[in-house]
C-alpha cells in the first residue's frame, strides 16, 4: 500500500520550504501544456524506469498525475526499487485545480 496525501496537505507542505517534498509529475507533455503546477519535476510515466537515477531515493517524493491512478502505479514501482518515502497525490492535478488553485484549468 502506498501512502497518500491530499492536495490541501501538499499545498501546506509546499508553502514551507523546509518541509517541502519533491513533486514528481508523471503526466505527458501535452497534459502539462494544459495544466501544471510550477514546483514539479516532470518525468512521464513511461520514462520513469529509465530515469530513476535522476531522483534521490532518500528524498520525500510526492507523485502526481491527472487523477491519481498513474501516480499510484509509479509510487508502487518506486517503492519496490528502494525509494524510502514515496507518497501518491490523491486526486492529482484535477483535485489541485478544484481545491487549491482554480486558475489551473481542468481537463
Amino acid at each position: 500500500m502506498v501512502e497518500e496525501i491530499t492536495v490541501r496537505d501538499l499545498a501546506a507542505l509546499l508553502a514551507e520550504p523546509s518541509t517541502a517534498p519533491r513533486v514528481l509529475d508523471v503526466r505527458e507533455p501535452w497534459e502539462l501544456a494544459l495544466a501544471s503546477v510550477e514546483m514539479t519535476v516532470n518525468i512521464p510515466m513511461g520514462q520513469v524506469p529509465d530515469r530513476l537515477a535522476e531522483l534521490d531515493p532518500a528524498q520525500t517524493m510526492v507523485v502526481m498525475c491527472h487523477h491519481g491512478n498513474r501516480s499510484r502505479q509509479v509510487a508502487i514501482f518506486m517503492k519496490q526499487r528502494g525509494f524510502s518515502r514515496v507518497i501518491n497525490l490523491a486526486g492529482g492535478i484535477d483535485a489541485w485545480s478544484a481545491e487549491v488553485d482554480p486558475t489551473i484549468p481542468r481537463y
